[in-house]
Parts: C-alpha cells; sequence; structure tokens
C-alpha cells in the first residue's frame, strides 16, 4: 500500500483513493454526467496553453499571498464546496476545513454536506464560505443565510447549474446510494475495502447535517432527507431570485456555474462578486466547455468588475498559474482534496495542499516572478 510520503502529486493521491474506496464511492467521486467528454476536457484543456517564463529575475523568495473576496489568503486556490464528505472518509469535513485553516486558505462547506454550518464555526476560524441553492421553500434559503451569518461565514457561494440534476451513469453501473447498502451487486467491493467498511459500521451517521431539522417530519429517514433536498431544486430560478438572494446575504458574493460572457455581464448587473467559472466538474451538462477555456473572454468582456475563480480540472500547480495567467484572481479545487481525503483522511488533504502550493510556488519562480500579483497574459502562449 502506497504511503502519503510516496504520494509526489494528485495523480498518485488520486490512485491510493481508488485502492481505499469501495466501487460505488470512488466512481461518485471520480465520475461525471453521459459520455464524460466535459469532465476529460476539463484536465486536458490546460494542455493548449504554454506557460512564458522571463531569466535572470531575483526570485530569491515568492509571495503567495492572494486578495479574494475582501479577505487575504496565504494561497492563489481555495477548497470547493463537496457534498457528502463522509462518504469517503470518516473524518469528513473537518478534516477538509482544518487542513484549510492550517494552509491559510479558505474552506467552503457545502449545502450537502455531513457536516453542519455551526460545527465547522465551532471548529476553524480562518476563512469560510457557504454554498448554496435557492430552493422551493425560499424560507428555508433564508434560514441557510442567517445561520451562516450568525457563524461568521466570509462569503456565500450560490451554484446556479443544477435546474435539474445530471445524467451520471456511473452512478448507476456502481449501485450509488446515500446512505451506503451493501448488496449482492456490491458486496465483493465492500468485503475487499475493509477499514472503509469497519469506519462505516463504527459510525454509520450519514445525515444531511444542514437539513437534518427536517427529519422529524420525514419519518427519521435518511434517505427522505435526500429525496426532500433533491424535491426543493427550483427549475424556475431567475436572475431576479440571484438579486434577491444578494440582497438578503449583503457581503462577498459568488455565483458558481456561470460560463459564458452574456451571464458574466448579467452578474455584474445585479451586484454579484466573483464568479466561480465551472461546469460542475463535468457532472451536469456535458459537452459544456472547459472552465480554463471561459477566463479570457469573460475577463475581456467584464474587466475588473468581477472576480473570477477557475473551478475544475486543476491537478498541477502549473494548471493554476496557467488560470492566473488568463486572468482568474484564484482557483478552486474539489477533486484533489477528495482524493487525499479519501487516501488519508486530514493528513491526505493536506498532503493534496501541500503538492499543489509547492506546484505553484516552483512555477511562479521558473517564470521570473516573485508574487501572484506578478502574473499576467504575458506569460501564457495559446497553442
Amino acid at each position: 500500500m502506497t504511503r502519503l510520503n510516496r504520494c509526489f502529486n494528485i495523480n498518485d493521491l488520486h490512485k491510493k483513493a481508488k485502492r481505499n474506496l469501495p466501487s460505488s464511492m470512488y466512481n461518485y467521486i471520480a465520475g461525471g454526467a453521459d459520455d464524460e467528454w466535459s469532465l476529460k476536457r476539463n484536465i486536458n484543456a490546460f494542455n493548449d496553453y504554454q506557460l512564458m517564463p522571463n531569466q535572470l529575475k531575483n526570485v530569491s523568495k515568492v509571495d503567495l499571498t492572494t486578495h479574494l473576496l475582501g479577505t487575504t489568503l496565504k494561497l492563489p486556490f481555495f477548497l470547493s464546496p463537496t457534498g457528502m464528505n463522509r462518504l469517503f472518509h470518516h473524518e469528513k469535513e473537518f478534516a477538509v476545513a482544518k487542513a484549510a485553516e492550517k494552509f491559510g486558505t479558505m474552506y467552503s462547506l457545502s449545502t450537502m454536506a455531513t457536516t453542519s454550518i455551526e460545527d465547522i464555526a465551532n471548529t476553524i476560524s480562518s476563512e469560510k464560505m457557504f454554498q448554496i441553492y435557492i430552493f422551493k421553500d425560499r424560507e428555508l434559503t433564508k434560514e441557510y443565510i442567517q445561520r451562516a451569518k450568525d457563524s461568521g461565514y466570509q462569503a456565500i457561494c450560490l451554484t446556479v447549474d443544477t435546474a435539474i440534476a445530471g445524467n451520471r451513469e456511473r452512478d448507476h453501473y456502481s449501485g450509488m446510494s446515500m446512505p451506503p447498502k451493501i448488496t449482492i451487486k456490491s458486496v465483493f467491493s465492500y468485503a475487499t475495502h475493509w477499514q472503509w467498511v469497519f469506519n462505516l459500521l463504527r459510525n454509520a451517521d450519514f445525515k444531511l447535517a444542514n437539513v437534518a431539522h427536517r427529519e422529524r417530519s420525514l419519518n427519521n429517514s435518511t434517505m427522505g432527507l435526500i429525496q426532500y433536498v433533491n424535491s426543493q431544486f427550483d427549475a424556475s430560478v431567475t436572475w431576479d431570485d440571484v438579486a434577491w438572494l444578494i440582497e438578503q446575504w449583503d457581503g462577498p458574493f459568488v455565483i458558481k456555474g456561470v460560463q459564458s460572457v452574456h451571464d458574466a455581464k448579467k452578474a455584474v448587473e445585479i451586484g454579484a462578486s466573483a464568479l466561480m467559472v465551472s461546469n460542475h466538474g463535468g457532472r451536469q451538462l456535458d459537452c459544456s466547455p472547459a472552465p480554463i477555456d471561459c477566463i479570457a473572454p469573460i475577463r475581456d468582456a467584464v474587466g475588473d468588475s468581477l472576480e473570477l475563480i477557475v473551478d475544475g480540472g486543476i491537478r498541477r500547480g502549473t494548471d493554476i498559474v496557467k488560470a492566473l495567467a488568463l486572468g482568474a484572481n484564484a482557483c478552486s479545487i474539489g477533486r484533489p482534496y477528495l482524493y487525499g481525503l479519501a487516501a488519508a483522511g486530514q493528513k491526505g488533504v493536506e498532503k493534496s495542499l501541500d503538492i499543489l502550493s509547492s506546484e505553484v510556488e516552483r512555477t511562479i519562480a521558473l517564470l521570473g516572478c516573485k508574487s501572484v500579483s506578478e502574473i499576467n497574459n504575458k506569460h501564457i502562449l495559446t497553442l
């Protein structure tokens, strides 16, 4: 079994996560929608860009400090919101939040988390963002806003690309369910991942923690909670609803899931602070463009009126630097830290952040830059 000290890149953590997880859990992390074209393109699109260095610069010290959403981060990337982390490791969201705090970057908590808004706030004092949806029950949405305010979250991130669920066929083939169920089809996979099963049996609490207060009215059923949340996704949400939510929050506000110049301009009109340019990791609309390909056109269209965050496909520090050179203010990562979480809990998440931060620092130095702020379009070439 590969130890963490033998994991030299994110792909090594990916391999270790795959070995550690039952098939259904692994495929839930790694899979995308339909033919997974966008999932693959998100990663491969970075290969269409080259980095242009300038030599004989004093790069004895490199500053990775990044200013984003009214706060200062020690890294030019932060941790995206990802749901149900308990599926991948028993340390769940706590492990991810603690690792983010240790590295001085922002942690983002998902509405679909297995840890509550309040518990994360009681665990870390560093910068944090809460990811939200505009549900059919607007009072529930307002409740989340108030809970995030009361718990000291610095920003809100609204996901807008989930009007309906993407077609994630891997989950059908692998028998993915929440909470996990051992079936005849999956018994071998579970049996050969005894450590994961042991932790499941020791602590089988797979509640959607931020919706748990609705459980009493749903016959105490975890699956009932999931069905309830799914029923709350509202396909009628428009820009007017987003403007309403911005007023409710009255603070740094990120819209996640925008890719077009048209939508970026609408975000400026209604007063958003930032865009997380994302196609949901290739898990919603297949054949949608890679986020890295959307950054330059959006930056040209909106100028400095929005902060831009690249979310999707990042596997190397060079990917992050390419995004910065194309006009992004920062990047966010999901799968890289989830692979670390599945590999070794908090230590694995820290390993993923250590790998990427070291790669970013080395890349910036080799470009001939002393800080993140020096990176610009003169450092990028398109194939």
